[in-house]
């Protein structure tokens, strides 16, 4: 099992291109299900869980073909099975984002249960009650969702709770709806809005993405589109903690800015000094030491969960005192503890975490415990004095690509061995 080892203390400086988003990615390739004449998406990033995705696809006899660039076609004419199986799902829930388009496309769908999760629960009552709202014969059982459907019916959902998987799966089976579906307190992430778009392009009509209400007016089919995947925000956001942490400059190109003005706040907050222009943006700590800065997670376009960890990470390091919050999953602190081994000062209350920075982190072993844990130790690991090996890397594979590369590009002493 592979490992990287962090050689700490190197300021970053130099620029990092940002790959295509894998929380767009993977509806848009279960949205591909959808069309009934063969789809091109491109800007397609190249990671375990869109490999995981792609390989459902091609389990249920869909046709998918890459290319050298990561441009997916796909054919779903050539379906065999709507069935996504337990040893597909148990590693990417993300395969749960099937079932809307299969049931709306071809009237059952078959879905193993994600079943658990190292961040916490994500419950998919959401997702079954839409569905049984829009007229589908929906059962739990033997660890199956088995859903039925003629051709759904348009409805109005009112969504219990923000979420963005619930919110993509019911807008994708709206399309292929008898008459119009309304989707209340819907989750308003750019991820969504770029699966919205997708959709529109293969003749969907949708309207109010982005938005906490959506409009969806069924059509009786859907066909090619040629669509190319949004840049990834998290992964953007990431890298500008690097350069923030230890106090470098760095900048990152193909970046939306507009989707990560939660996050460059409380960069600036933390002393950066931000420039920002067409698919760019430049971080320039000039060579001080971060301050630190509170962090409440909650849905777009509020402060993302997903950069929660990386903000962990930089305020075990800055100067002050931070109260760091999570609000959308329970498990989310597991970093802290492994970062406690680095010598941070971490006091956890519930689902708030006191951090006392310190002037320096030592290095030490550690593990990853899911994706965006993996994320914050790399951080730490820039500044912490020594080498650090973290070790289950495979947790971050799963959505950055080609990691220890592009943190070469900028100046970092990183390496990928073997455990």
């Amino acid at each position: 099992m592979d490992k990287l080892q962090i050689g700490g203390g190197t300021p970053l400086v130099g620029e990092v291109r940002i790959s295509g988003a894998k929380n767009a990615a993977l509806p848009i390739l279960a949205g591909t299900l959808l069309a009934q004449d063969a789809v091109s998406v491109g800007n397609v990033p190249h990671l375990q869980d869109v490999t995981t995705m792609i390989e459902l696809l091609g389990r249920m006899g869909v046709s998918v073909t890459i290319d050298d660039r990561m441009r997916v076609e796909v054919d779903a004419t050539t379906i065999r099975e709507c069935v996504a199986p337990y040893e597909l799902v148990r590693t990417m829930r993300a395969s749960i984002l099937v079932l809307g388009p299969l049931l709306a496309r071809f009237g059952q769908a078959d879905v193993s249960l994600p079943g658990g999760c190292a961040i916490g629960a994500r419950p998919v009552n959401i997702h079954v009650d839409g569905l049984r709202a829009m007229g589908a014969d929906v059962q739990i059982e033997n660890g199956y969702i088995r859903a039925r459907a003629g051709r759904l019916k348009g409805a109005r959902l009112v969504l219990d709770m923000v979420t963005v998987t619930g919110t993509e799966n019911l807008l994708m089976a709206a399309t292929l709806a008898q008459g119009e579906t309304v989707i209340e307190n819907a989750a308003r992430e750019p991820e969504v809005v770029d699966l919205a778009e997708f959709l529109v392009a293969m003749g969907a009509r949708i309207s109010g993405a982005g938005t906490d209400r959506i409009v969806v007016e069924g059509v009786p089919r859907l066909g090619g589109a040629s669509y190319d995947v949004l840049p990834d925000r998290i992964e953007a956001g990431t890298y500008l903690v690097a350069g923030a942490i230890s106090r470098g400059h760095v900048r990152v190109r193909g970046a939306r800015p507009d989707h990560l003005d939660a996050v460059l706040l409380k960069l600036r907050e933390a002393g950066a000094h931000i420039e920002t222009g067409d698919r760019w943006i430049d971080l320039n700590m000039c060579g001080r030491r971060p301050d630190a800065v509170d962090i409440r997670t909650a849905p777009y376009p509020a402060f993302p969960t997903d950069m929660q960890a990386q903000f962990a990470a930089i305020n075990t390091v800055a100067q002050g005192v931070s109260a760091v919050t999570e609000t959308i999953f329970e498990n989310r602190f597991m970093h802290m503890l492994e970062m406690r081994r680095l010598g941070a000062d971490i006091r956890i209350e519930g689902s708030t975490a006191i951090i006392r920075g310190v002037p320096k982190l030592t290095a030490a072993p550690v593990m990853a415990t899911d994706l965006r844990a993996s994320a914050s130790l790399v951080l730490a690991g820039l500044v912490a004095e020594g080498t650090t090996d973290i070790h289950r890397i495979y947790h971050i594979d799963r959505g950055y690509e080609r990691i220890e590369e592009k943190l070469k590009q900028l100046g970092a002493d990183i390496r990928r061995s073997s455990a």
